[in-house]
């Protein structure tokens, strides 16, 4: 592929450094026309700085960046789409109280009668796999399904070289296949593709070569395929793979119930849900699969206390008849919650570290008499950073300031560190870094062996193979009787997750759920 052919994009000696961080060190990198390239590494190492600076979001201190043979100082988004450069980010840019339809409208360079958009957009999202209703408003969309609007935004707009910042982060394996044929399709047409991920898995299926980051340097470069997940972990984190151990465990009493839910949605696009049951005990992890947009959203609000239900007896916190109770109130019966969305739900973007621990954390002596302890939550904000490696200037850094991974663990880490009864985990290892996945996932294991019941909810079947002790499946409002894993296998859970499945409980875990 070096032939004689020019690359499409060639980065020399890349540099950028903030206060007391330097993102890029002197970074260099070729992408060559219909090469899918991959870019790794751990959360924090400069991947996204590096792609930013390409999609002119931010400027390099240092370094040159040649765009089909031409030397270019790309100073905006709309300079780097005029030039044929489309970024799908991690991170969603979309305005909530507007349609489908009307924020890929602000994202085209050029006007489109909104009949022929929707038209565009319902070809390409059915297309690509990735079906989205242009009419939908964003803010009655899962995480998942506002991942879908990305990629559809940056597909409408035939990039040169597409750049996808874990695209795959929220989709069904189904979904990721079908994306991976359309990237193969748009690689055989020419399109360059440059692909971050930490699902290594994809990276060695997908990707033609890779450059490796660690710590804001090129630590390695391979050809994906002839390498296995254990040689390119060592490239990023410099050690071998950490690996999550589920031992038998004893089962106690039930912490989190759910008995007879039914939820109509007041979201004309938003999925009711119909006479759910579950026990989740103390010591063991109950995983629920689905794909997104099939009540996901509607539960956790369900169980968080975000919203209300009629009947007490619906929702139960450590026995305790919960429906209504708000969520700091659920809180105080010892319930911990990490959510979907890292920005605006589980942390507030402006605000330092420590006193996103106070959010949560206020009944843990950071709190007295109406007065904050700053001493306690500083000291707690340093130890979720310590125990969760979490990558960050220090304890007074912005939440907004850390990459998604790295906000991530942190606010995994403050809700473990709250000594919860009960936890409800959704999508626990989005955006993480493999090395950072396999963290959290052993911190929900050790909380499970100290008798704390977790709850996981996650559209990655591998992670809830991994950790969980019971599966079950969420699928148009209605949850599957959960099974024990080994009683089951992903193709049957993937059956579960069109629909098909029956949802009568047992009289043993019915009957459980009724505090004394």
């Amino acid at each position: 592929m070096t032939g004689v052919i020019s690359p499409r994009l060639a980065l020399t000696d890349i540099s950028k450094r903030y206060p007391g961080v330097v993102a890029n060190d002197g970074i260099s990198l070729k992408v060559f026309p219909g090469e899918i390239h991959a870019l790794l590494g751990e959360n924090g190492a400069g991947k996204s700085t590096l792609m930013k600076i390409v999609y002119g979001v931010t400027k390099p201190d240092a370094g040159t960046i040649l765009w089909e043979n031409r030397y270019q100082n790309i100073n905006s988004p709309a300079e780097a789409r005029r030039l044929g450069i489309g970024m799908v980010f991690q991170h969603f840019s979309l305005f909530e109280t507007l349609t489908v339809a009307e924020n890929i409208a602000l994202a085209l360079d050029r006007r489109i009668k909104p009949v022929l958009l929707a038209e565009q957009i319902r070809d390409v999202s059915v297309r690509y796999g990735l079906p989205i209703d242009p009419r939908r408003l964003v803010h009655s969309m899962s995480v998942g399904e506002r991942q879908r609007v990305e990629i559809v935004r940056c597909l409408l707009q035939t990039p040169k070289l597409l750049i996808m910042d874990e695209p795959t982060s929220v989709l069904t394996p189904q979904a990721v296949l079908t994306l991976f044929e359309t990237l193969r399709r748009l690689s055989a047409e020419g399109c360059s593709i440059l692909y971050i991920s930490h699902k290594l898995d994809e990276i060695r299926a997908l990707c033609d070569t890779a450059t490796v980051l660690r710590g804001g340097r090129v630590s390695g470069r391979a050809i994906p395929a002839k390498e296995s997940n254990q040689s390119l972990a060592r490239m990023m984190i410099g050690a071998d793979l950490p690996e999550c151990r589920l031992m038998e465990n004893t089962i106690g009493e039930v912490r989190i119930g759910i008995q007879r839910l039914s939820l109509r949605t007041e979201d004309p696009f938003g999925t009711t849900l119909k006479d759910i049951n579950l026990a989740v005990h103390s010591g063991e992890i109950v995983g629920i699969a689905g794909v997104s947009g099939n009540g996901q959203k509607e539960l956790l609000a369900a169980l968080s206390g975000e919203t209300i239900v009629a009947q007490p007896q619906s929702v139960l916190i450590d026995g305790h008849p919960a429906g209504r109770l708000n969520p700091a109130q659920r809180r105080h019966l010892g319930l911990s919650f990490v959510p979907e969305e890292r920005l605006g739900r589980g942390a507030v973007p402006p605000m330092s570290l420590s006193y996103n621990a106070l959010l949560t954390g206020s009944r843990r002596g950071m709190l007295r008499s109406g007065i904050v302890r700053k001493a306690i939550m500083r000291a707690f904000a340093r130890n979720v950073i310590d125990l969760f490696k979490v990558k960050c200037n220090q304890e007074y850094s912005a939440a907004s300031s850390l990459s998604g991974g790295n906000l991530q663990k942190y606010i995994v880490g403050r809700e473990t560190l709250l000594q919860p009864r009960a936890i409800i985990v959704a999508q626990p290892t989005w955006g993480v870094d493999v090395g950072a996945s396999m963290l959290i996932r052993q911190a929900l294991i050790d909380l499970r062996n100290r008798g704390v019941a977790v709850l996981v909810i996650s559209e990655e079947l591998e992670e809830l193979f991994m950790i969980s002790d019971r599966i079950a499946v969420l699928a148009q409002g209605r949850l599957s009787q959960p099974v024990l894993l080994s009683d089951t296998s992903v193709e049957q859970i993937g059956q579960w997750m069109s629909g098909q499945f029956d949802t009568i409980e047992s009289e043993r875990e019915e009957n459980e759920l009724v505090p004394a």
